[in-house]
């Protein structure tokens, strides 16, 4: 797709993607992609597959904090506590599209206004693709695993709800 066709938060994406020399494809999906389940049945891969970004608020500074986590996984904030330090509370849409730059649905892993402390699940490793959000809740991009931690800056810390 040439980046003429994307829309223009997906084009953000593709051209922050190309300009570091990553060769991921953007495309935008007549469905949409805004939560895992829609964005897996869309694609075609599991749940699991899906790099969901979440962005939280650092309860001590408020500055904003990217967990990308396993689209089958719930977020222990708890967990990431005791990892990190960071007490995390809810972001709403407002505070992120403001301070990240995009609408929470279409929340990318990279090209955000301001460079995020990032978060990795490791749960993710499990697949040899996945795909992540690109700018719209209409827009992905498939990646490996490996791809993440030089692309965002992120760690991997444990992060996932017990079930």
């Amino acid at each position: 797709m040439k980046n003429s066709d994307l829309s223009a938060s997906a084009s953000r994406v593709q051209d922050y993607l190309k300009l570091r020399g990553y060769a991921f494809e953007v495309k935008e999906l007549p469905s949409s992609t805004r939560t895992a389940r829609e964005a897996a049945d869309c694609i075609g891969c599991a749940v699991s597959q899906i790099a969901k970004s979440l962005v939280f608020r650092d309860k001590e500074t408020d500055r904003p904090v990217l967990v990308i986590a396993s689209g089958s996984n719930r977020v222990d904030v708890e967990k990431i506590r005791r990892a990190t330090g960071l007490k995390l509370g809810r972001a709403d849409g407002k505070y992120v599209k403001e301070r990240v730059g995009y609408a929470i649905g279409g929340v990318p892993p990279v090209g955000h206004k301001e460079q995020l402390e990032t978060i990795l699940d490791p749960d993710l490793k499990k697949y040899n693709v996945i795909w992540a959000a690109a700018g719209t809740p209409f827009a992905v991009f498939q990646l490996v695993p490996s791809d993440l931690e030089p692309l965002t800056g992120g760690k991997w810390i444990e992060l996932a709800e017990e079930t």
